[in-house]
């Protein structure tokens, strides 16, 4: 791609042109090597001075996220805001392939003419999160939108990689009974700043109202972050499908994210999650080179079948190759 192709494609971007979008996320996701640099160039052509409220979300299958991004979608765009999904779908770990079925879920939402909903094969990526969804976030706030939603595969300690890249997240949980908290790790509950429990409505309202309670109870044993107003964070009830709490959710989400730009947590999150890619993509970038060179290859072809029957245990097979590496 030209230069002049670039600059052309960064100012529909600026403009919001959808179709731009679509295909400047095209561009960073592809892992040519010449796409990559075109890609560089175009994220250093739009710069980084629009910013939206980015908005990590996790939960466990069947939490209902994607009809609870619909419906408080929705809702935000109903007050005239733009709203960015990028939701990223498992990939197969034999084919690499993925359903990416996430505008099928959100037909209502796909429709709506302010937001802008991209499906994103996660290609295997710890946390699933897709590796360059962090350049798309910056696409999507380039064009203009005012909340980017970032819907991850579910839910473990790997999710650590969505918050790296959010202002804020949400952990969304069903109503069950009280062995329910047992199943959700400290570490997801120490990364939360706000905790959603889906479907209070109908026969699950009391079950969601105790489930609150539970979890409410569990965050204030937790210790207090720096970064975090009183009474944060918080569990709150919603129901995706009535649209019952998504008002309350959105004002604690507003509230803390307001609170944190007057304290300058805002920007010292920013700027830490900035060094954060840096240096990930520095060891990812190295690891390719490495995994790239021959001489690396045919060793670790080598080794491979050794390690399989036992010749060789896993870590002195991997200090073989490092030792090599290092010579």
């Amino acid at each position: 791609m030209k230069t002049a192709d670039i600059t052309d494609l960064a100012a529909k971007v600026r403009q919001g042109d959808r179709r731009a979008l679509a295909r400047a996320i095209t561009l960073i996701e592809s892992r040519r090597a010449d796409h990559r640099a075109e890609a560089g160039a175009l994220l250093a052509a739009l710069g980084s001075e629009r910013q939206a409220l980015r908005i990590g979300l996790s939960g466990t299958p069947g939490v209902g996220k994607s009809s609870f991004i619909e419906t408080f979608g929705l809702m935000l765009t109903a007050q005239s805001l733009r709203v960015a999904v990028l939701a990223v779908d498992p990939s197969s770990a034999r084919s690499g392939g993925s359903i990416l079925g996430d505008k099928t879920r959100m037909e209502r939402l796909s429709r709506d003419p302010l937001a802008f909903i991209r499906p994103s094969p996660s290609q295997t990526q710890l946390g699933g999160v897709a590796r360059r969804t962090r350049e798309a976030v910056a696409l999507c706030e380039a064009a203009g939108f005012d909340v980017v939603l970032i819907e991850t595969v579910g839910v473990g300690q790997s999710e650590v990689m969505v918050a790296e890249m959010s202002d804020l997240f949400v952990l969304l949980l069903a109503p069950a009974g009280g062995d329910e908290l047992q199943g959700v790790k400290r570490g997801i509950m120490e990364m939360a700043d706000l905790i959603l429990v889906n479907k209070a409505d109908g026969e699950l309202l009391p079950h969601a109202t105790r489930a609150q309670a539970d979890y409410a109870g569990a965050l204030r044993l937790l210790r207090k972050r720096a970064q975090d107003p009183d009474g944060f964070p918080r569990a709150l009830t919603v129901s995706a499908l009535t649209g019952d709490g998504l008002d309350a959710a959105w004002e604690a989400m507003q509230h803390l994210a307001e609170w944190r730009r007057q304290n300058g947590h805002w920007a010292r999150m920013r700027h830490r999650q900035a060094q954060h890619w840096f240096e990930e993509e520095v060891r990812q970038g190295v690891m390719a080179r490495i995994m790239a060179d021959p001489q690396v290859q045919a060793r670790m072809a080598d080794l491979a079948p050794k390690v399989a029957q036992g010749e060789i245990g896993p870590s002195e097979a991997a200090q073989a190759i490092l030792a090599a590496i290092r010579t």
